[in-house]
């Protein structure tokens, strides 16, 4: 029986804030560097406000070029008026992966016990592309990556994994 080889897909990093900068970005610090150490490629990274309009239009755009097969944003998934993260996901979404949301809830009541209810984490395909939405803060971008997208994101993970299905995600755009 052979191993599958790895297969290095490209993923861009969106952090959603009203206040921080490149440099203050630790949230999308802790996910470069964990998509690059994983032998993944950092496509893009940008920062954007909470303004919903602007971020669909992003994660539109993202998915629309073929030099990227994943969009991981955080921050704006909270329940305050100005989290607007999930819903602009969902406005772009395609197809909802239902589980993503519950599985983060999982792996943070581990960590934070009760205070796990007040993530909207969420994921979704569109345009043939993943979509992840996850909380701004660093421990929550650690916990996503290093227990749920790491392994999903590695062809070699088995039983299965989304890296397998990426070639399939956009079938039915295709004329047959």
């Amino acid at each position: 029986m052979s191993e599958r080889e790895f297969i290095a897909v490209r993923i861009a990093v969106l952090t959603v804030s009203d206040s921080r900068s490149l440099a203050e970005d630790r949230s999308g610090d802790v996910l470069a560097g964990r998509i690059e150490a994983a032998g993944h490629v950092l496509a893009e990274r940008k920062i954007l406000p909470d303004e919903r309009a602007e971020i669909a239009a992003q994660l539109r755009a993202w998915c629309a070029d073929p030099a990227i097969d994943v969009v991981i944003s955080t921050g704006g998934t909270g329940l305050t008026g100005r989290d607007v993260t999930v819903e602009a996901h969902r406005d772009v979404y395609e197809k909802e992966i239902d589980a993503f949301g519950t599985v983060f809830t999982h792996v943070s009541m581990a960590k934070i016990g009760t205070s796990a209810v007040q993530s909207r984490a969420t994921g979704g395909v569109a345009m043939g592309t993943y979509l992840f939405a996850l909380p701004g803060s660093p421990g929550a971008c650690k916990d996503a990556w290093d227990e749920i997208l790491q392994k999903q994101l590695d062809y070699r993970h088995k039983p299965c994994n989304f890296v397998e299905i990426m070639p399939r995600l956009d079938e039915h755009l295709r004329r047959k």
